[in-house]
């Protein structure tokens, strides 16, 4: 995930600052050393950096930190600040026309993912706000480009105006007189790209830009290509004005300072980043909770947002019924795994739970768990998953068999579903404090037996949360805790 080095640099740092009562400048200086180099490690541009130490160190020194109680929580607010200062402050919307269609055209280079995210953003607009999108094929040159679009297209339900190999300029102009009569109230045009920014390239960009008059240039940034995207940028910016940046495939760069740099160097805003391959693997750039992702802290409010969206509330208030009345069953796990699965990969939520990022990496998370523990459920009966308790030996044996796994992975579900339960049940009884401490493993997120755990391997890959031996250890203690 984008910027994981750099946040367990920066937590490094900052438990480091943890660890004493008072900060000297010493300490400061130190500290800004050190984030210095983090953040010239994650590919964030040297001008950059040195601004932005600067600016944190002259804050971090001043008479406000060194006389706080809590001097190194006061650091970190500093920094948290400056980097979302640095991304642009706040999300910026698209430039939208009064009066229809409103023109988006889509610039980068071969390979950024423009086709791809076009389409991303159409689907987007016409699920958030209600617009009526169309996608024009201006990309005559590379092969199959215009059969790429038709068919992403297809899978979104998003009509596409194409002209085969006409001249670009053309098919822009034609597109835009269709979707005036066809009630397209907003075009995005997916342009030709090239390997290097070379002039042909910028003409032919700056004839549809003269032609069109788009409200937005929306240029198209691989994200793991590093300070040549923040060069790609520049050059595009001088050429024709971008208003506005989309970060791709920034789920696949763990340094990400092409997020960092952009902002700083072109005065461009990110708008928007393609956070995965799925088609609706797109989101609203937020500094302040990248920033946030960035530090360790998390972001629920993406989460949250995630949640609305694609959790059907209906089947949530009956879960939460269900919980409360302590009648959470292995069904209604099953269910909630479907429902869990809409938000995306278990690595990508726990990412964004404050206190996880960079303490997890997706290697530590078997991809397979979850497929394991579908197979399980579903080979039981109706009965056996209402009552596990019916669930002996030769039951087992046939569950094992039917899912195609082992006697040890169906015991460990079990006794973690057990586990799970019990924890529930302390919640609805008004024990929350006492229930958390002990699902927190004594206020440690990584060591939280709860659906993480029995969804990511932990007992068989070392992942971050409570194996089968462990689980065990917590039911012990809680009946000797019920014996005294």
């Amino acid at each position: 995930m984008a910027f994981e080095g750099l946040t367990e640099r920066l937590t490094s740092v900052f438990n480091k600052l943890r660890g004493k009562g008072r900060l000297t400048e010493t300490d400061v200086r130190e500290a800004m050393r050190e984030i210095r180099l983090a953040l010239l490690e994650a590919d964030v541009s040297y001008k950059v950096v040195k601004d932005f130490v600067n600016k944190v160190t002259d804050r971090a020194i001043g008479q406000d930190v060194m006389e706080s109680l809590t001097p190194a929580q006061m650091v970190v607010k500093i920094v948290n600040e400056e980097l979302t200062s640095l991304m642009g402050g706040e999300a910026v919307p698209i430039n939208m026309s009064q009066k229809p269609p409103t023109i988006v055209m889509m610039v980068g280079l071969q390979g950024a993912g423009k086709t791809t995210n076009a389409a991303k953003l159409a689907a987007y607009l016409r699920s958030k706000t209600g617009r009526n999108p169309l996608l024009v094929a201006c990309d005559v040159y590379r092969p199959a480009a215009i059969k790429q679009l038709e068919v992403v297209g297809e899978q979104l339900r998003v009509p596409v105006f194409q002209m085969g190999q006409a001249n670009p300029v053309d098919i822009a102009r034609q597109s835009i007189q269709y979707a005036a009569q066809h009630g397209n109230d907003i075009v995005l045009l997916d342009t030709a790209g090239r390997l290097h920014v070379d002039e042909a390239l910028m003409n032919e960009l700056k004839s549809i830009k003269a032609a069109v008059q788009p409200n937005e240039i929306m240029l198209v940034v691989d994200a793991m290509i590093g300070q040549d995207a923040v060069n790609a940028a520049v050059a595009f910016d001088q050429a024709l004005d971008v208003t506005g940046v989309m970060l791709t495939k920034l789920d696949g760069d763990a340094r990400g300072g092409a997020a960092l740099s952009i902002r700083a160097t072109t005065g461009k805003p990110i708008k928007f980043c393609g956070v995965g391959e799925k088609l609706d693997a797109i989101e609203v750039f937020h500094p302040d909770r990248m920033s946030s992702r960035i530090l360790g802290m998390g972001d629920v409010l993406t989460l949250i947002e995630n949640a609305q969206e694609r959790l059907d509330e209906k089947k949530a208030e009956e879960m939460a019924q269900k919980i409360r009345s302590s009648k959470f069953t292995l069904q209604d796990f099953y269910d909630q795994l479907q429902e869990t699965k809409k938000m995306g990969s278990i690595y990508d939520i726990l990412q964004r739970m404050p206190g996880m990022a960079g303490k997890i990496d997706e290697s530590m998370i078997d991809q397979k768990a979850i497929g394991r523990t579908e197979a399980m459920i579903l080979s039981m009966t109706p009965a056996e998953r209402e009552n596990p308790s019916l669930l002996n030996a030769s039951r087992k044996r046939r569950i094992a068999r039917g899912s195609g796994t082992t006697l040890q992975d169906l015991n460990k579900l079990l006794k973690q579903f057990e586990l799970m339960q019990s924890m529930t049940r302390k919640m609805t009884r008004g024990r929350i404090p006492r229930a958390l401490k002990s699902i927190l493993g004594g206020g440690d997120p990584t060591s939280m037996p709860d659906m993480s755990s029995m969804l990511t391997g932990a007992g068989r890959r070392g992942a971050p949360g409570m194996g089968a031996h462990s689980a065990g250890r917590q039911r012990k203690n809680m009946k000797r805790k019920k014996k005294r």
